[in-house]
């Protein structure tokens, strides 16, 4: 099988597809993949660093607002889809795959009319522009959350999850990690992070909770993320806890989440994945700075179903972080029922599903 790739932005949009080249590899060694995404954008540091073969195109996103610059984006975009063809026909794949973000658009965009069959892959509960776009040219998009469905035509949608989730899974046995961040392998241990840049609400609450969380029988590892680690580290100066780990970046998340008891995080698509492949009891703090407040509809998925709980941005102090935190870590009854609900929630092979999609349509 040969296969295009295509997604950016965001980890959201990279981490799956490169579990989807993971998945394949495993089963068709032989396999040979081409990414395509953008110079400067994420993707072309994590992508190559996985060793995958990668080029770009130029390509921007519109402007919501009204802007001589969306005349340059157009331009960009038939540009780029004229180099994306030459690219396609160049590496002749079998199948052309998008996960998200504008720079897919003018490549899955190309290949539909090139006719290779396509497929585009929505992580979210609520549907991207770009994906929204390509719906009406592909040849199935695959959805990980049910009630986004109608976004789409009917008769190309199939649920598949997210294929970060069956990568998660297949680290099911515990390690030692926890000891790398001086904690305590037999304590009970929740991760609090914001994503890999951090969240200055999350941030703001944790510094609040941190002389009470000191002071409890579980241990918390927290992630400030890159950006305000410093600042973190100037509030936090002279006060140490033995039961609290304060890093600036996880670059081995999946290897930790097997570890955990549970997380306070954002609800990002691909955390959410994660969480419910394993189980996991889960604190979510959606992000307000999202396209149509999609992270609290995601969030949603999980607090309907009992399978999580919510505290909203605008909400989230130190008093309610401790409040809901402590509810979790104290009463293993009720962590344990809300791991059994996470569980039913994950789809442990999703990577296999939408390998499946790729064949069928690739016949």
């Amino acid at each position: 099988m040969r296969v295009i790739v295509s997604g950016g932005g965001t980890g959201g949009h990279i981490y799956p597809a490169l579990a989807t080249i993971r998945y394949i590899q495993q089963v068709e060694p032989q396999a040979e993949f081409l990414y395509i995404g953008t110079e400067n954008g994420l993707e072309s540091k994590i992508v190559q660093e996985a060793g995958i073969p990668f080029k770009s195109i130029k390509i921007q996103g519109f402007k919501r607002s009204l802007s001589l610059d969306n005349i340059k984006t157009v331009q960009l975009f038939f540009k780029a889809i004229k180099t994306s063809k030459a690219m396609i026909k160049d590496f002749n794949p079998d199948v052309v795959i998008g996960t998200g973000g504008y720079v897919c658009s003018a490549v899955v965009y190309a290949a539909s009319k090139l006719n290779i069959p396509t497929l585009i892959h929505e992580q979210n509960s609520v549907a991207g522009i770009t994906n929204k776009f390509l719906g009406k040219y592909v040849d199935k998009v695959a959805i990980c959350f049910e009630e986004v469905a109608d976004a789409f035509p009917k008769e190309k949608v199939i649920l598949t999850g997210n294929p970060r989730a069956q990568e998660i899974v297949a680290l099911q046995k515990k390690s030692e990690i926890l000891s790398a961040y001086q904690l305590d392998l037999n304590k009970k241990t929740i991760l609090i992070f914001g994503g890999s840049r951090g969240a200055l609400t999350i941030n703001q609450a944790f510094l609040e909770a941190y002389d009470e969380l000191s002071q409890r029988d579980y241990q918390v590892l927290y992630v400030s993320g890159q950006y305000y680690f410093e600042d973190v580290k100037k509030e936090l100066a002279g006060k140490q806890a033995d039961n609290i780990s304060v890093q600036p970046y996880i670059n081995n998340m999946p290897e930790v989440f097997v570890c955990l008891d549970a997380v306070l995080a954002r609800s990002g698509a691909t955390t959410l994945a994660e969480i419910t492949a394993l189980g996991l009891p889960s604190i979510l703090v959606p992000s307000p700075n999202v396209t149509n407040d999609h992270q609290t509809k995601n969030a949603m998925t999980l607090v309907n179903h009992d399978a999580a709980l919510l505290i909203k941005d605008s909400d989230l102090t130190g008093k309610t972080l401790i409040e809901a935190v402590d509810k979790l870590m104290l009463d293993d009854e009720y962590r344990a029922k809300m791991s059994q609900a996470s569980q039913l929630q994950g789809m442990p092979d999703a990577a296999e599903r939408l390998y499946h999609v790729m064949q069928e349509i690739s016949k």
